[in-house]
């Protein structure tokens, strides 16, 4: 063989091979979502995707809503600017809804997906497509994006480093018992009136959304904690907290603010990024 043809050979080759070896396409776009067997995810992520593996949150829409919300959120952009990927998975259309896309998590309601094999999927994925560090993803969610949260956790505590749901919990009847211990900050609005702190009855009291006080005392049985009440409180700022720190596992922290049912914010970003930040540099100094 001729020596330019077989340089050509060893060209293509050694292209083929890069490109076995490359990554998936680029997806998750506005308009162009990433597709896994399950469903579909939307993508916002630092600028410059090299180096080591990302922190992530993935977050879960509220009712009615679709993954693109967060191309338009102030609150993925600070996150991004903070150094995280912001995941926003896709609900399905619920055909007994005049609401839109969703999310099925109640046990007690049969669903077109099962959403916890398809948040493993989406982190899958992630992780091969987007350079995402399996170690350190964060779940979190709004409205009834918040309730799925609250039940993936329930289902399988491993599933996320983190957990960050907000205005959104469990609903009637409260899981008699959940996979554990979890670490959770919860955030709720003081004058939500669509997700009531105490809950609330809905479709003629078909089904009720649940209190969620009477939830994190689930949370704090699954945590072992030995008291009823919190014991550290912080009462400056937007956010008063409150932080249950006598249990044998995890963490828990239940963030209020004066506001009713609002989607996430830019300052709330702030709270739960330095929330996070601080549990993982408590994980690198043990």
């Amino acid at each position: 063989m001729p020596a330019r043809f077989a340089a050509a050979a060893l060209v293509a080759v050694w292209l083929v091979a890069i490109a076995a070896a490359a990554p998936a396409a680029a997806c998750g776009a506005r308009e162009e979502a990433c597709e896994t067997p399950l469903g579909t995810y939307h993508v916002m992520a630092p600028a410059g995707t090299g180096g080591a593996p990302r922190p992530t949150f993935i977050y879960f829409h509220g009712a009615g809503g679709s993954g693109a919300t967060i191309f338009d959120a102030d609150f993925a952009a600070a996150l991004v600017a903070r150094g995280y990927v912001v995941i926003a998975p896709n609900g399905l259309q619920r055909p007994d809804s005049r609401f839109g896309p969703g999310w099925f998590f109640r046990p007690e309601s049969p669903g077109l997906r099962d959403e916890l094999a398809f948040t493993r999927e989406i982190i899958d994925d992630a992780v091969a497509r987007h350079g995402v560090d399996r170690s350190r993803i964060i779940l979190t969610g709004y409205s009834i994006g918040g309730s799925l949260v609250w039940y993936l956790a329930c289902r399988d505590a491993d599933l996320a480093a983190l957990y960050t749901p907000y205005a959104g919990g469990f609903w009637r009847p409260i899981p008699t018992t959940c996979d554990g211990p979890i670490r959770m900050l919860h955030t709720h609005g003081w004058r939500d009136q669509t997700v009531p702190l105490e809950g609330r009855p809905l479709r003629d009291g078909a089904i009720y959304q649940g209190d969620i006080f009477e939830g994190l005392a689930r949370w704090r049985e699954v945590n072992g904690c030995d008291l009823l009440r919190a014991d550290q409180f912080e009462t400056e700022g937007r956010y008063w907290r409150r932080r249950w720190t006598s249990c044998t596992a995890g963490d828990l922290e239940l963030a209020l603010w004066p506001g009713g049912h609002t989607p996430p914010d830019a300052e709330w970003a702030g709270m739960a990024a330095d929330w996070v930040e601080a549990r993982f540099a408590g994980e690198a100094t043990r």
